[in-house]
């Protein structure tokens, strides 16, 4: 019988948008933004509050596992393996300059998954054994990544082509100024997951995802 280790790697594997969000404690309506950006199609919710302490996150943890248990999504949080072992996360992401994947692996076991950051097609090369999926970008500059040139699409189409020849089989988001209107051209370079922070930050997220959601639907995922 699969285990919950199975049971999240399969339903990485079919993952195709990720939304990655701070609390909203400013807007005060995180359960409201997880129901409509997950009602309308997110796969993967991620929990990105990098100066946080540990209460405030295991509070606003147990909104996202709620949200994500209903709809049938995953649950990630950053930066914090401890952490999500104790909010029953899904998963947690690592960046280069965050805990290693291999001790984050000895915190939280081998049922959780590991996502990790890339920004070069040399860093994506060496992506740790340990993580279950990649990310790639930032694509174009961004201020949820302060001080972090833009990767523009060439770490994308390295991405393709070690996916299509083989010798990366991981999950991996394309990341980084992604919304409707830069959808195409990032699918076109040869992503067929991608994950979004400003693009579901709009006045009707559900909306915003749905449309996303639309536009990954004609690119077979690889």
């Amino acid at each position: 019988m699969p285990g919950p280790g199975d049971r999240r790697r399969e339903r990485l594997a079919r993952a195709r948008l990720y939304v990655v969000t701070g609390a909203r404690e400013e807007q005060g309506d995180l359960a409201e933004f997880l129901a409509a950006v997950l009602e309308a199609g997110a796969d993967i919710v991620q929990l990105r509050e990098k100066d946080a302490e540990a209460g405030d996150l295991l509070r606003w943890s147990r909104e996202f596992r709620a949200a994500a248990d209903r709809w049938g999504a995953l649950f990630v949080l950053n930066d914090r393996p401890d952490v999500a072992i104790v909010a029953g996360a899904d998963g947690v992401h690592l960046g280069q300059n965050d805990l290693p994947p291999s001790p984050a692996r000895q915190i939280i076991g081998p049922d959780v998954l590991i996502g990790l950051s890339t920004h070069s097609p040399a860093e994506f090369e060496a992506g740790a054994p340990e993580a279950d999926y990649l990310c790639v970008g930032p694509l174009a500059a961004t201020p949820t990544k302060p001080g972090r040139p833009a990767t523009g699409l060439e770490i994308v189409t390295h991405a393709a082509y070690r996916a299509r020849e083989g010798t990366e089989r991981r999950p991996w988001f394309a990341i980084g100024g992604i919304d409707v209107e830069s959808l195409a051209g990032v699918l076109g370079a040869g992503a067929t997951r991608v994950a979004v922070v400003r693009a579901a930050v709009v006045r009707d997220p559900g909306a915003a995802v749905k449309a996303l959601v639309e536009g990954l639907a004609g690119f077979p995922v690889s």
